[in-house]
């Protein structure tokens, strides 16, 4: 039943309930993303478990977010439970097995799996502000503030480093509105209150070194599986806007960092986007049509990208026409928005004349779907009722001590729990001030001398005026000459403006 070259999400069935063929994902097509849509309780996650088992054993690489605890099970072999047998049973999966998989946690805020971190430079303006929910004037400003840290070679790798930068604009106001176009005190303190509720909801957990090598994410084992990187979002999803933009900041680094390799044979990574509402919830326009170009870009580079969501409605129709591999689970049509929804779901699939779909939609049991996936030319397959298979790891979440001892055994134990704080735009920009602060201070009493020696001359009837260069004249070229030599050192910015690295 297994095949090479594919993934078997499970068999459909006639409408008279009789078997009818197992159905496959090719995985030479795996990379034209895929989505997985149904109410709370169908079966989304155990079939997200499943396609991420399939995937690994291909020896292609996953992330998944995990929302509530149960995706933690990948790592641990399956218990034997009778409607776990039964289904295998009941598709003819005959070589059915229990199985470990080679999952990594991860965690932004460093308690269920190794912290994963990012900097401030390289999630750049337009996530940020997505993150903090700014005004048009207001994002205007930030971007004011890291073009100039762009321009002067200033790393924002954490929370503090934009807070010394905001500082540093309100106080260079009048110079750089000249320049750069208005920067108002009242929209800087606005930035800063945004930066001081979003440190409070874990901001300074996730911004800050060592930032995260998307390499660690694209882990294979010595027995050619692919690593499962699960990423603990339980917590996370409190701040539901800072889970979006987390997920939308990987997808872009993954965009920006790999290399382009065409139609690969699989895969070089899956990418799992659950919840994938709080994406496009209120997003702006530009992010949107961002997005839209990200996802249809990177398949190019080798990545699937997989959207999970209750609603097919959640996803612009500019996405959603990207989404080749398909798994329906049951939706319910009691409103008028989700009698919408259900048509929606339907009119996307090519129709099969067995059954109807959208009233089939509706009349789902759990563990069941509507499957339809990419065939040959990428035409998509006639749309099946599909028992979906059991999984071979475990239903439910692993215990404190299973994941700790998963955590300890990882490949890149030891490579992220250390925080890092080297010198950056807070360093340079406080030592900047300091100096300022101590040549106005020795520039003052340069001129009370001065005073003095005009005075005591005065009463002697001459006069005399020094040529000499102030010292707080010699501070302000010197930095100045720092500046227009940094401004050949100028930082590169990606797609959806996050910092492109090497430096």
């Amino acid at each position: 039943m297994l095949e090479e070259g594919k993934i078997y999400p499970g068999t459909s069935r006639t409408p008279d309930d009789k078997l009818q063929k197992p159905e496959y994902l090719n995985l030479k097509l795996a990379n034209r993303h895929g989505l997985i849509t149904g109410a709370t309780g169908t079966g989304k996650t155990v079939s997200l478990q499943i396609l991420a088992e399939g995937f690994s054993n291909a020896g292609v690489p996953v992330f998944c977010a995990d929302v509530k605890g149960d995706l933690s099970g990948l790592a641990k072999a399956g218990k034997g439970k009778d409607f776990l047998e039964k289904r295998a049973q009941d598709i003819g999966l005959e070589d059915y097995e229990y199985q470990d998989f080679p999952a990594i946690f991860w965690d932004l805020f460093g308690d269920q799996g190794h912290p994963i971190r990012t900097t401030i430079s390289e999630m750049g303006p337009l996530l940020l502000s997505r993150l903090m929910d700014l005004t048009d004037a207001q994002e205007g400003v930030l971007n004011i503030a890291f073009r100039i840290a762009d321009e002067e070679g200033l790393l924002l790798l954490d929370m503090k480093d934009l807070q010394s930068m905001l500082t540093n604009i309100a106080d260079r106001a009048d110079e750089i509105s000249r320049r750069l176009g208005n920067v108002s005190k009242q929209s800087v303190a606005a930035i800063q209150r945004s930066l001081l509720v979003l440190e409070q909801q874990g901001g300074d957990h996730f911004f800050g070194e060592p930032a995260l090598e998307i390499a660690d994410l694209m882990r294979t084992t010595r027995d050619g599986r692919g690593s499962i990187n699960v990423l603990a979002a339980d917590k996370l999803m409190m701040s539901p806007r800072l889970y979006a933009t987390f997920l939308l900041w990987l997808l872009s680094e993954l965009f920006e960092e790999l290399p382009e390799v065409g139609n690969p044979d699989k895969p070089k990574l899956v990418f799992f986007f659950d919840e994938a509402h709080l994406l496009f919830d209120d997003a702006p326009k530009i992010l949107v049509k961002r997005v839209e170009q990200v996802v249809k870009l990177i398949r190019s580079k080798g990545v699937g990208v997989y959207f999970v969501t209750q609603n097919p409605l959640d996803v612009p129709d500019g996405v959603l026409a990207q989404l080749g591999n398909r798994v329906q689970h049951a939706l319910r049509a009691y409103t008028p928005r989700e009698q919408k929804a259900v048509k929606t779901a339907a009119e996307t699939f090519r129709p099969n004349p067995d059954f109807d779909a959208m009233e089939t939609i509706t009349n789902l049991g759990i563990g069941e779907a509507l499957v339809s996936t990419l065939a040959r030319k990428g035409v998509p397959s006639m749309v099946q009722r599909t028992l979906i298979r059991p999984p071979q790891s475990r239903l439910g979440t692993l215990t404190k001590e299973e994941r700790r001892d998963v955590v300890n055994n990882s490949p890149v134990y030891g490579r992220y729990d250390k925080g890092l704080d080297r010198e950056s735009a807070f360093e340079i920009l406080s030592k900047r001030a300091e100096e300022k602060a101590k040549a106005e201070e020795e520039q003052r009493k340069r001129e009370d001398e001065e005073k003095k020696r005009l005075k005591q001359n005065r009463s002697r009837g001459r006069t005399r005026r020094s040529s000499r260069q102030s010292v707080g004249e010699a501070a302000v070229k010197s930095i100045t000459r720092s500046i227009a030599t940094s401004l050949g050192r100028a930082l590169v910015r990606g797609i959806l403006g996050s910092l492109k690295r090497g430096f």
